[in-house]
């Protein structure tokens, strides 16, 4: 269908203890484009003995890392963020060849990525322990003082996904990092390439031998052994549902910080400003034709003004750009064909069950033509499952107390968005949704990154953003001193 994008094979190998090394099996893993279906790539397909030294490497380490100061942690971050703005032209060509995204989101990505890491270290440098008086509590006197400090958790396994491979790999590494922890990095097969650069940006950038390191390899191998090794002590993922799901239930003891799943729904209220709404949905929905947990993934919208809003939606999909990454278009290849295949069936479940296609409904292998349909009811798949794909359901309600209630029988708790020029109706909305976020007047989406980003019920487990995520990497610590009076 697309000619491959031109680029030389890459051969990448792992960071372990401060060396590049490939695996002693002399095996590697092939990356293919979705592009095309060209070979981008190969990263070594290690062993679990190897897997067990660049953990062990980790924790040893790490000890060291803790006692480093923070002004000086800090000093390796604002390298690192320089480093990848140096290197974003050629990082970006990259990322666009493994996993189709246009260049300028790519760039777009890479940057943002440098300002989070520079922001992290800005805040880990302004975060301060405390001090607790004893007196304060009933029954004690002035002889007790609780000083609180943080401490590092150990090595951090952090597991990022295919779609945003530098931003949500920096976002797991940069505030282990500057909490003291060591990081092993296990990037997303399709997405390691980039992964493994980032992980040459922080080398580069002056992170000691050990704590930093990567694992590449073949989930069937190592998968389950990298979450249940005893010497990991937190681990970080995004990722599917599924896998969460599967990552909770064989660890026992290690604290988790997940961002999964989500069916994020856009309400449209009856006194909207609809081209607002329109606009907003439409990118929410199609950029990077849907491959994004906070993708806008259906339309609750009152009836009254469901007419007028389908003809808003339908003129600005009509507008997207299909093809190919390298023309800036806005809706591309899946990521490969097996999630191709899972969009159509939910596409064809619609059309079965009577779902009014508006748009689109056509396929090229593994490229998913803009979608759109009308009239979606709620024993229809698409109405529950989350497709990861541009296509888009509209589900018509009678008032926003419908919305809510079939906003808040998915199985997901990520974000929803509400369109409304009344704050009142606003908050009534907000409040009642069982969601991590709720936009006003705006599309589903994470950022700005020092805001709370977390999911409910199947979309995650605890709360990230700058400092929460140095938070939830780090734990206090009580010293009480005695005082003899």
């Amino acid at each position: 269908m697309f000619s491959c994008i031109k680029g030389k094979e890459l051969t990448f190998k792992n960071l372990v203890n401060g060396e590049w090394t490939s695996s002693e099996s002399d095996q590697f893993i092939e990356i293919y484009s979705p592009i095309g279906n060209c070979l981008v790539g190969k990263v070594p397909a290690m062993t679990k003995e190897e897997v067990d030294f660049a953990i062990k490497s980790a924790d040893e380490a790490q000890k060291a890392w803790r006692n480093v100061a923070v002004n000086k942690r800090a000093e390796i971050l604002y390298k690192a963020a320089d480093l990848l703005i140096e290197k974003a032209d050629e990082m970006s060509s990259i990322m666009m060849r493994e996993i189709g995204k246009d260049k300028k989101s790519c760039e777009s990505e890479i940057l943002r990525s440098a300002d989070y890491i520079r922001f992290t270290a800005d805040t880990a440098k302004n975060l301060s322990g405390e001090s607790i008086p004893g007196d304060s509590f009933p029954g004690f006197k002035k002889n007790k003082i609780s000083v609180v400090t943080r401490e590092p958790l150990g090595v951090v396994l952090a597991i990022s996904p295919f779609n945003y491979p530098v931003n949500l790999a920096a976002s797991k590494i940069a505030p282990a990092l500057i909490a003291g922890n060591s990081v092993v990095l296990k990037p997303a097969t399709q997405g390691s390439l980039c992964g493994l650069y980032l992980a040459k940006v922080f080398e580069q950038a002056g992170v000691p031998a050990g704590v930093l390191n990567t694992i590449t390899g073949r989930g069937s191998v190592i998968g389950d052994y990298i979450v249940k090794h005893p010497d990991v002590d937190f681990i970080n993922f995004t990722g599917s549902t599924e896998i969460g799901s599967r990552i909770s239930s064989i660890t026992s003891m290690v604290p988790l910080l997940m961002e999964l799943g989500g069916k994020d729904a856009a309400i449209v209220l009856e006194d909207a400003d609809l081209d607002v709404a329109a606009s907003n949905i439409v990118a929410g929905a199609y950029s990077y034709s849907g491959q994004r947990c906070t993708a806008v993934k259906r339309i609750l919208v009152v009836d009254k003004v469901a007419d007028k809003l389908l003809e808003k939606v339908k003129a600005k999909v009509e507008a997207l750009k299909v093809g190919n990454p390298v023309d800036g278009a806005d809706v591309v290849p899946l990521i490969d064909m097996k999630s191709a295949d899972f969009v159509w069936e939910l596409i064809e479940d619609a059309k079965a069950k009577g779902a009014k296609l508006i748009l689109g409904g056509n396929r090229e292998e593994n490229l998913i033509y803009p979608t759109l349909f009308d009239n979606v009811t709620t024993d229809m798949r698409l109405a529950w499952e989350e497709p990861f794909g541009p296509v888009l359901p509209i589900i018509r309600v009678k008032d926003k107390d419908e919305a809510i209630e079939i906003a808040n029988k998915s199985e997901y708790g990520l974000q929803s968005s509400v369109f409304t020029e009344n704050i009142n109706e606003a908050f009534y909305v907000a409040d009642r949704l069982e969601v991590g976020t709720v936009q006003v007047n705006n599309k589903t989406e994470r950022g700005p990154d020092h805001f709370p980003f977390l999911g409910v019920k199947a979309s995650g487990i605890g709360t990230q953003g700058i400092r929460y995520s140095i938070e939830a990497m780090s734990r206090p610590k009580a010293t009480v001193i005695n005082l003899n009076r």
